[in-house]
């Protein structure tokens, strides 16, 4: 089965092709040769992995290649901190300025959570698959809480400050293949898989 992952994203694309089993071949939008910025626009998850999905669906639809695809699928993933209203929520990359900073990102939830003590949260991650005139949502969501420090040199985002309810360790210090079977978008491709039969 031919997917397409709406993203332009390495590290997310690498880890959706470790995650979901081999007989889902994942073109990256890269692959395909679309190089198009895709505006998030939407104020949740689910809005912005929609506008994805259906930007990369309308361009495949001018394509003659096009056929060859079963369906296209997006995420949109948020960092949602408790003692921050859920914030940043559907900002999560964008949280310390638009140029998508991951290490300033951190660094300011570091010091929006100074002398807090309660330091839950939880990822979420939104998956929308289109196919065949369907339009389907799934997510995935995955509890712990917010190190005092950054921890480990693996992941990317907010791994490093991100340990996962159940363990000691944050997701960068976490082997991938244990990451990839307890994280939000392990558990949203779970989902997806089911969706897809």
């Amino acid at each position: 089965m031919n997917l397409v992952f709406a993203t332009n994203n390495a590290h997310k694309l690498e880890e959706v092709r470790k995650i979901l089993p081999s007989t889902f071949h994942i073109l990256s939008l890269s692959e395909l040769g679309c190089t198009d910025e895709i505006d998030e626009t939407g104020t949740t998850l689910e809005a912005n992995s929609l506008i994805k999905a259906q930007y990369v669906w309308d361009w495949l639809a001018t394509r003659p290649s096009s056929c060859s695809i079963d369906g296209v699928f997006a995420d949109d993933t948020g960092l949602e901190i408790d003692a921050l209203n859920g914030a940043p929520g559907v900002y999560t990359a964008r949280w310390a300025g638009d140029a998508h900073n991951a290490a300033a990102n951190r660094q300011k939830a570091l010091r929006e959570l100074q002398g807090i003590s309660n330091r839950s949260a939880r990822f979420r991650t939104v998956v929308t698959l289109l196919r065949s005139g369907k339009n389907e949502q799934v997510e995935g969501i995955v509890c712990g809480s917010i190190a005092t420090e950054e921890h480990g040199e693996g992941g990317f985002g907010y791994d490093s400050l991100f340990i996962p309810e159940g363990y000691d360790a944050t997701f960068a210090e976490l082997p991938a293949n244990v990451k990839n079977t307890i994280s939000h978008r392990a558990r949203a491709m779970e989902k997806l898989k089911q969706l897809l039969g």
